[in-house]
């Protein structure tokens, strides 16, 4: 739900900036998503100033143009052409400097220095409707004589930004769905924190009763669905556009502005959580309503068009002869609000949550009204928002309240009775907080206490409050608004609670990396531990042999008889399940622990230490990259994507290859490989096409990519580098391509880390586009075409500059590889 901060600030005294804010409402259980600035005018009036127009002329080449200066409070008067009929000497006016951008929709346009029939002009003097704040387009704003030359226009304006929090609102906080229902819990929040404050709703003195004209009666034949149902008739409105600050707010929280009525209607359901719905009187046969069911397989026509058949367990608002409203979800075709609309009837009523729910899910309708009534709304604050919104009826559309307010309240809601001790409530937090907080803080969230002894306190919970009917929901309650934080882990569980920095940054990282394989089309597999002691001794892998393995000593079978030291054989298991079920095209991703024992360091006063246990990261890559698609031809996955994405999870997780040495791998269940290394020689990754007897071990015929990474070490080096962020360069990258003639034992990855190392402030990339082995080259030799992407944050480069890198990468290219221009 969004919520505007401006408007929270009409109920809830606070000082607090929006970051802030969203903080403490997190703090409090009422979790911020997102924090975003909302500018009432586009743009924020940026690069608009008050000017004073000095000279007016005649343009020279035109009948209607005029060349005029202006001062904008610079050093220079500046030239500006203006085609505005009311432009002349000595006003002041508003004027976009260059550089501004004037928008117009969802378009916009930035003010350049430009010519107009031969005369330059330097900026732009501006209509109400060019930068917003108006509709006018008569001629240019002309402002009082009393304004500053120089001021920025948002300054003259006082234009104020508001700032939208989106509030993440969980299922049982009903009572929090609407602005009111937000600064109440916040103000119980800064009331403990002992900052000054106040709680504010208005007033409903302005409500009163003008005639008997239109009398509604009111009968609830289904008391379960409907507790209560109110109502009251306006007559004489004039069903016309809201005012701007009515369309603002509904705006800045995401509604559409629709006409006056319905906008009352939906500016009380975010100001106060109840949801309204506004009938055309006409519509209201017999000027009655009756709550009821339907018959099973009515059918009903909505707002939007749609038929739908109700069903026996579908409340409906209905007329002395038909349904007008599915209760709570949707109006009926035709009930609504028009232009042609005079007299209106105003609804705010009690529904039961679950009936709500289960009719919104049958007909697939969820609206803002469903929403709250599904969570549960405040029985005593029906009467409240009939009488606001009747009030504003009143004050913009012009009616007149035509009957005393009809309240159908069979069985009123009670508050909820809880006995609470205080020993409970200490015993539940882990800390004794004080019988005085206790009682401050259920207060200040509108519990009453109506009795009190030695050991503890009766309360009476507030209605709305339907999730609070429990001491544990009061202790919750209350410990919210103390602060989680401010409870202290005692000290002999802080060794098992807390979980250490670098495992808990080395946790984000991991969740961070899995969101983005996922992104990228991967599905995370997680296999078993305990792996076959046979794939250690049959396939004779230099990297896990089995003298390494971890054995049970009294394994479940022989399937299970070791711990893995390689998250590899699970993978290809999943890999085999798969493709035997025709489900061959397999993106793969695990995280996982694997384990070694190592014979050298054994030591029988301390056997752990032959023992490691490290966490890993593998993928697998297997099958069709496209496939069966009508704009591409199919397309088999290769070792390079699997690179490609070894290589994102390095830069993500702040480890550029740069930094690290590639060579070829030496392990064997690569037919192919290369290993990532740190300039230490720790090897972080290992990337290759799976070899082929291994593969025949597991039934697979296609070629699988494995890359198996070192997690430990990877969030280790990854720990120690700050990641930061900076501006895209303003000025342009400049390509070069090199032909290198090279030995044929040459990789790329050298050439490439050559160059890294080499320039490492103007070159941002080195990609490899073309090799050539063949006639006309020396014996051993081959050639490799390299592109090299140079660019400076600061500056345009310049031949000389560009010279100079190229010319030190060839000679340390041809040092230490031998390489020679072709």
């Amino acid at each position: 739900m969004n919520i505007s901060y401006k408007w929270l600030k009409e109920y809830v005294d606070f000082d607090l900036t929006p970051q802030e804010t969203a903080e403490a409402l997190t703090s409090i259980g009422l979790e911020v998503g997102g924090l975003e600035e909302v500018q009432t005018v586009k743009g924020g009036l940026k690069g608009l100033y008050v000017g004073q127009v000095l000279t007016c002329e005649p343009h020279p080449n035109s009948d209607h143009l005029h060349v005029t200066t202006v001062d904008l409070g610079k050093d220079e008067a500046q030239q500006i052409v203006c085609g505005a009929p009311n432009v002349a000497a000595g006003q002041k006016v508003i004027v976009a400097d260059l550089g501004c951008v004037l928008y117009d929709g969802e378009e916009s346009f930035t003010i350049k220095r430009s010519k107009l029939r031969g005369v330059e002009s330097l900026g732009m003097i501006c209509a109400e409707d060019e930068i917003g704040v108006g509709s006018s387009h008569d001629g240019i704003i002309v402002l009082p004589d009393d304004a500053v030359v120089g001021m920025p226009a948002a300054e003259y304006y006082q234009l104020e930004s508001d700032w939208v929090l989106e509030v993440d609102i969980t299922a049982n906080r009903g009572d929090a769905l609407s602005h009111y229902g937000v600064a109440r819990d916040f103000h119980a929040w800064l009331k403990q924190q002992g900052r000054p404050t106040g709680l504010y709703r208005p007033s409903c003195d302005a409500f009163k009763v003008d005639n008997e004209d239109l009398p509604i009666d009111v009968e609830i034949e289904n008391t379960e669905a409907c507790r209560r149902y109110a109502c009251v008739s306006i007559t004489d409105c004039d069903v016309k556009e809201s005012p701007a600050w009515l369309q603002d707010k509904l705006r800045v929280v995401g509604l559409r502005p629709i006409n006056n009525i319905v906008d009352i209607t939906n500016y009380v359901m975010m100001a106060y959580g109840q949801p309204m719905h506004c009938f055309d009187a006409d519509m209201v046969k017999g000027h009655r309503i009756v709550v009821r069911t339907q018959p099973e397989g009515t059918k009903f026509v909505t707002l939007d068009g749609e038929e739908h058949t109700l069903g026996g367990r579908d409340l409906s608002i209905c007329n002395a002869e038909e349904p007008m409203c599915i209760a709570g979800v949707f109006g009926g075709k035709g009930s609504g609000t028009y232009d042609t609309t005079r007299n209106v009837v105003l609804e705010s009523a009690w529904f039961h949550p679950t009936w709500i729910r289960k009719s919104a899910r049958r007909h697939g309708l969820s609206t803002d009204a469903s929403y709250r009534f599904e969570r549960g709304i405040d029985p005593e604050g029906i009467i409240y928002a009939l009488k606001q919104a009747a009030i504003l009826c009143k004050e913009l559309a012009g009616g007149k309240v035509s009957m005393q307010i009809k309240d159908v309240y069979p069985k009123p809601i009670d508050d909820f009775k809880v006995s609470l001790s205080y020993d409970y409530v200490h015993r539940l937090i882990g800390k004794e907080i004080g019988k005085e907080t206790i009682k401050n803080i259920v207060a200040s969230l509108e519990m009453k206490i109506v009795g009190e002894t030695e050991a503890g306190v009766e309360l009476l919970v507030p209605s709305y409050r339907s999730d609070v009917q429990r001491p544990c929901d009061v202790v919750e309650d209350i410990l919210r608004i103390y602060g989680y934080n401010n409870v202290e882990i005692p000290t002999q569980l802080k060794s098992s609670l807390t979980i250490a920095g670098d495992e808990d940054r080395k946790h984000r990282l991991a969740n961070l990396i899995g969101e983005q394989l996922v992104g990228c089309g991967f599905n995370e597999i997680l296999n078993n531990s305990l792996s076959r002691l046979s794939y250690y001794t049959e396939l004779d892998l230099n990297a896990y042999p089995e003298a390494n393995t971890v054995k049970l000593m009294n394994p479940l079978s022989a399937d299970l008889g070791v711990m893995r030291q390689t998250l590899l054989f699970g993978g290809l298991e999943s890999i085999m399940r798969n493709v035997n079920r025709r489900n061959g095209n397999l993106r793969f991703f695990e995280t996982g622990n694997v384990y070694r024992y190592d014979k050298e360091k054994w030591n029988a006063e301390a056997p752990a230490k032959a023992y490691s246990e490290d966490q890993h990261l593998a993928l697998w890559l297997t099958g069709k990259r496209v496939e069966g698609s009508w704009a591409h031809a199919d397309e088999d996955m290769s070792f390079y994507e699997l690179k490609a994405y070894v290589q994102n999870i390095f830069v993500r997780a702040g480890v550029p290859t740069g930094m690290l040495v590639i060579n070829k791998s030496d392990n064997n269940i690569f037919s192919k490989g290369l290993a990532y290394a740190n300039r230490g020689g720790k090897v972080l990754a290992e990337v290759g096409i799976l070899n082929g007897k291994l593969l025949k071990r597991f039934d697979i015929s296609r070629p699988v990519y494995y890359a198996d990474i070192d997690w430990e070490a990877l969030a280790k080096l990854s720990g120690k580098r700050e990641i930061v962020f900076e501006e895209i360069s303003k000025f342009p990258a400049v390509s070069r391509d090199l032909a290198l003639l090279i030995d044929k034992d040459v990789t790329f990855g050298q050439i490439e880390q050559i160059a890294l190392q080499t320039e490492k402030k103007l070159l941002k990339r080195v990609e490899l586009f073309d090799v050539y082995e063949g006639k006309n080259l020396p014996a051993g030799k081959k050639s490799y075409a390299v592109n090299f992407i140079l660019q400076d944050a600061g500056r345009t480069l310049n031949d000389k500059a560009i010279d100079g890198v190229m010319q030190k990468l060839i000679k340390q290219l041809s040092a230490k590889l031998g390489a020679e221009l072709r």
